[in-house]
């Protein structure tokens, strides 16, 4: 048997300090890092996802701040999907340096297009390339996804079966009255990947502060299907807001404190 407790269970989804800020509805100005933003929520795994191409190569000295991290993800496809052909070997090499790093995530990657047929910002085979490169020292880093509640309709089955886990979010916060359906599908959609649920502190998708009665909804959620073995984790967005004084901010750092240090067991 191997004994975890909750909190390693849980991540900071981090961008640049101040990626948001006048963004969303958004008037203050964030000066939090995302290994501050980690600190402050008190989880210790991060994923690191490039916004409007910051951070800006070299990457390693930023790297540097996300040692005391357990694990690590860092970004191969940007927010709104942005690339580049350099992006998986960059990242390769930040791993071969960084031990706690431990995948590569896909950000804002689907889009079908019926027309072309064209259904995310790689091709199946492209992922499967991927896949190719992502062992380093040894040892196999993990191929993450983000899938919207908005993209079960599309057909995303064969890119998520190509992923090592999926990470599942609702875009706007009247619809997690359908998180559990909505979940429902996603385990049928990607059955032989591992799930995370994303957890958005502010509803990015209407422009407003989140309810605390819906991050309280999400959050608890979460820790059921994570004690039922349902997902593998939950990521709180983001860093770049953890200064804001966003009132589901705060509550979410108190119910971190909560519940973080509960045990989890898990037959091995």
């Amino acid at each position: 048997m191997k004994s975890d407790v909750v909190r390693d269970k849980f991540w900071m989804w981090g961008h640049d300090a101040g990626s948001h800020d006048n963004q969303y509805g958004l008037q203050a100005t964030s000066r939090m890092t995302p290994a501050e933003g980690a600190f402050y929520l008190g989880v210790p795994n991060l994923i690191l996802v490039r916004y409007n191409d910051r951070p800006q190569p070299p990457f390693e000295q930023y790297a540097l701040a996300l040692r005391p991290l357990k694990q690590v993800v860092w970004s191969i496809v940007g927010a709104g999907g942005a690339t580049a052909s350099d992006e998986v070997a960059s990242a390769c090499k930040l791993a071969a340096r960084f031990p706690n790093f431990s995948g590569v995530m896909m950000d804002d990657f689907f889009g079908y297009d019926p027309a072309s047929g064209r259904v995310g910002v790689h091709t199946i085979a492209e992922l499967k390339a991927v896949q190719g490169q992502l062992t380093v020292s040894g040892r196999k880093l993990d191929l993450w996804v983000v899938l919207y509640d908005h993209q079960l309709e599309h057909p995303v089955g064969g890119h998520l079966a190509a992923c090592d886990v999926v990470t599942f979010w609702t875009w706007t916060s009247e619809q997690l009255v359908s998180l559990e359906r909505n979940f429902e599908r996603v385990e049928s959609l990607a059955p032989t990947s591992r799930k995370i649920l994303g957890c958005y502190m502010y509803d990015y998708g209407n422009h407003k502060p989140m309810s605390i009665d819906r991050m309280e909804h999400q959050c608890e959620l979460g820790l059921r299907w994570l004690r039922d073995g349902r997902i593998d984790g939950m990521i709180f967005l983001a860093s770049c807001i953890c200064d804001l004084e966003l009132e589901t901010v705060e509550w979410t750092r108190e119910w971190i404190r909560k519940v973080g240090d509960e045990p989890l067991t898990f037959s091995t």
